[in-house]
């Protein structure tokens, strides 16, 4: 007996959230929302019926939608995803009205991401700013093949990837924004082993007993790789606002900000590199 799509819908809502359920059909059918609505009737194929009973299985588990589906929008773009690179969230984009903010659309710049993942944070900057040169950082070989398909999906053609740890494969370049979002859960936490975490590469997520490692190493460092009146902007924790700014003051930074999300939630700290050779001199603590 044939089932339709009403049919279906209604036998996977027993499992998984509806939208879920239609958003995963849809998938399958490669159509849109309003296709599941005005063809209520169809049937589906036996190929079209075990392909969906197998992604309602596989979302029943707690695989992440977006990897089901092999894609997430962000920032009004569509990005691919896999398992090896964070899922983009609607927080990070944040990060990107931020950073928007401090490049000025006419001029070249040149903009550093560290942690690239999928490539979303800098692909979309770049996208935005087509004057612009980015290059956006990964350790991850199979990330860089994920960002490098964004990219190219994207035509999106200013962007450079490299892969290596932070500023490892970088020469004497300076850059007029640096941007990241890093790992920043501490390697215990439990949340890691919960929801959409437990399927994401825990190298991006979780790093020391504090989560602020790499934060410390991309403050600590970032001087050497900013141009005079230069910005570093870091996506955090929800408790790490006051240890980014402390570290941020101590590095020689100015300006020192934190802002909310749509949450409320504190969620990018930043600061600025002003007079820097008076600060070499000795004039400026």
């Amino acid at each position: 007996m044939q089932m339709t799509l009403a049919q279906a819908l209604a036998g996977s809502c027993q499992d998984v959230d509806r939208i879920d359920a239609q958003i995963l059909l849809q998938h399958v059918l490669n159509v849109d929302p309003a296709y599941l609505l005005t063809h209520p009737d169809q049937p589906l194929t036996p190929q079209q019926k075990e392909a969906f009973t197998q992604l309602i299985v596989q979302r029943v588990n707690g695989v992440p939608i977006a990897y089901l589906v092999g894609e997430r929008e962000f920032y009004s773009l569509k990005f691919s995803v896999t398992n090896a690179v964070l899922i983009p969230r609607p927080e990070t984009e944040l990060l990107i009205d931020l950073a928007l903010a401090r490049l000025p659309p006419n001029k070249m710049c040149r903009i550093l991401d560290l942690g690239a993942g999928s490539g979303a944070i800098a692909i979309t900057i770049a996208k935005h700013r087509p004057k612009s040169h980015v290059v956006a950082v990964d350790c991850s070989a199979a990330a860089l093949v994920v960002a490098r398909q964004n990219a190219h999906n994207l035509d999106v053609r200013n962007v450079h990837f490299v892969e290596g740890s932070w500023y490892d494969e970088l020469s004497d370049e300076r850059f007029d924004l640096i941007v990241s979002n890093p790992p920043y859960v501490a390697k215990h936490d439990p949340h890691l082993q919960q929801g959409d975490l437990r399927f994401e590469p825990s190298l991006a997520l979780a790093t020391g007993d504090d989560g602020l490692a790499c934060i410390k190493h991309i403050i600590i460092n970032a001087n050497k790789y900013l141009a005079d009146e230069a910005w570093l902007l870091l996506e955090h924790g929800y408790d790490q606002a006051a240890a980014c700014r402390h570290l941020l003051l101590e590095n020689g930074f100015n300006e020192l900000f934190s802002h909310k999300d749509l949450a409320g939630i504190i969620r990018v700290s930043g600061g600025a590199v002003y007079e820097r050779e008076a600060i070499k001199s000795g004039l400026l603590p």
